[in-house]
C-alpha cells in the first residue's frame, strides 16, 4: 500500500469522532417538527390538530397548552401514522376572540425539536410562528403590520438555512472548489438564482416533487462535490472547478425544493404570500452570506498556515463530508424505497 493511501487511511479513522458528530447533526436535520394547528370556526368554536413525533413505541413528552377559555369538547381523537401521533379536539371559546390569546407547549424546553404553529383566524388573518426549548409559547397578535410579518419570516430563514446541515455542507464544497472572490462571486449567485426559482416555484404550487426524493438528491449532490474536491486535491482539474457557477445553479434548483419543503411546513399566510416568500428567502441568503463569509475567513487562515496539520486536516475535510453525505443519501433513499 502505498504512503498516500496509508496517510489517508490514518486521517480517516482519526475522523470518525468528527464523523459520528456530523451523523448526529444529520439526525438533527432530518427530526421532524412537531405541528400545532389552530383552525377557527364559525359559532366560537375552534379546530385543533397536534401532530408529535413518535418512535417505535415512544412519543414524545410534550403537549400543548390551550388559552385558560378554551373549552374541551369531548375526549378527542387520536390516530398514528408513520413517524408521528396526531390528536385532533375541537373547542368552545364562548364567542371569545384568538386575539392576544398565547400557545404553550409543555415539555419543549427539555427536548431539542422545532414546533410549528399555525393560525388561522376566522377573519382570513393566518399567523405561523417556530416554538424551541427557548421559547415555547406564542401570543397571537391583535394585528399582524406587514413588518412584524416581513421580520417574522425574513428570521425564519435566516434560522433555517444556519440549521441545515445539509445545505451548509454543500456550501461549504463549494468554497473548497472555487478560488478567487470573482468566480466566487458567479457561484454563490448561480447558486441562489437557482434556488430562489425553484423555491418560488414550488411555494406557489406551479412544481410539486417529494420531499423525501429530493433530500437524497441533496444529499447526493454534496457527496458528488466532495469527491470533486479530493480530485481537484489530487491536482485534477475538475468540472466543478472549471464551470462551478454551472454545478451550483444545477443543484441549487434541487436545494430549492427543500427551502420550499421548510417553508411548507411553517406555512405560508394566504393574503401575503409574496412578502412571506420573498423574506424567507432574503432570509435564507442572510445566513448564506454569514456562512460564507465565516468560512472564507477559516480557509483564508488556514491557507497561510504551514505544517503537517493543517494541509492533512484540509485534504481530509472532503472525506469527512463525503462520508456523512453518503449515509445520509443511504438513509434517506431506502426510506422511501
Amino acid at each position: 500500500m502505498s504512503a498516500f493511501c496509508k496517510t489517508h487511511l490514518k486521517l480517516a479513522f482519526s475522523l470518525m469522532p468528527l464523523l459520528l458528530i456530523l451523523s448526529l447533526a444529520a439526525s438533527a436535520d432530518e427530526f421532524r417538527p412537531a405541528l400545532l394547528e389552530v383552525s377557527e370556526q364559525e359559532g366560537g368554536w375552534v379546530e385543533v390538530i397536534w401532530k408529535v413525533p413518535a418512535f417505535d413505541d415512544q412519543v414524545l413528552a410534550i403537549a400543548p397548552v390551550m388559552p385558560g377559555f378554551f373549552k374541551s369538547f369531548g375526549p378527542g381523537s387520536s390516530r398514528r401514522v408513520p413517524g408521528a401521533l396526531i390528536e385532533t379536539r375541537s373547542y368552545s371559546t364562548d364567542g371569545r376572540a384568538l386575539h392576544g390569546a398565547t400557545l404553550q407547549v409543555d415539555g419543549l424546553s427539555a427536548v431539542p425539536i422545532d414546533v410549528v404553529v399555525r393560525i388561522s383566524l376566522l377573519d382570513g388573518i393566518e399567523h405561523s410562528a417556530v416554538l424551541r426549548s427557548n421559547n415555547t409559547a406564542f401570543r397571537i397578535p391583535e394585528k399582524v403590520t406587514n413588518g412584524e410579518l416581513a421580520v417574522s419570516y425574513w428570521r425564519m430563514g435566516t434560522i433555517h438555512i444556519l440549521e441545515g446541515f445539509d445545505h451548509l455542507l454543500f456550501l461549504l464544497t463549494l468554497l473548497m472548489i472555487v478560488t478567487g472572490i470573482w468566480p466566487l462571486l458567479k457561484t454563490v449567485t448561480a447558486f441562489t438564482l437557482a434556488h430562489s426559482l425553484t423555491l418560488a416555484l414550488a411555494t406557489l404550487d406551479l412544481v410539486h416533487i417529494p420531499q423525501v426524493p429530493t433530500e437524497g438528491v441533496i444529499s447526493l449532490s454534496i457527496m458528488l462535490l466532495a469527491v470533486e474536491v479530493v480530485r481537484k486535491n489530487r491536482g485534477e482539474l475538475t468540472l466543478s472547478e472549471r464551470f462551478p457557477w454551472l454545478v451550483a445553479f444545477t443543484f441549487g434548483l434541487v436545494h430549492g425544493l427543500g427551502f420550499a419543503g421548510a417553508l411548507y411546513e411553517i406555512g405560508v399566510p394566504q393574503h401575503a404570500v409574496p412578502l412571506a416568500l420573498l423574506m424567507f428567502n432574503v432570509g435564507v441568503e442572510t445566513g448564506q452570506i454569514i456562512f460564507v463569509i465565516g468560512v472564507s475567513l477559516l480557509l483564508a487562515g488556514l491557507s497561510r498556515l504551514h505544517g503537517h496539520a493543517a494541509v492533512a486536516l484540509v485534504r481530509a475535510t472532503p472525506y469527512a463530508i463525503g462520508g456523512v453525505a453518503a449515509f445520509w443519501t443511504i438513509d434517506r433513499v431506502s426510506s422511501f424505497l
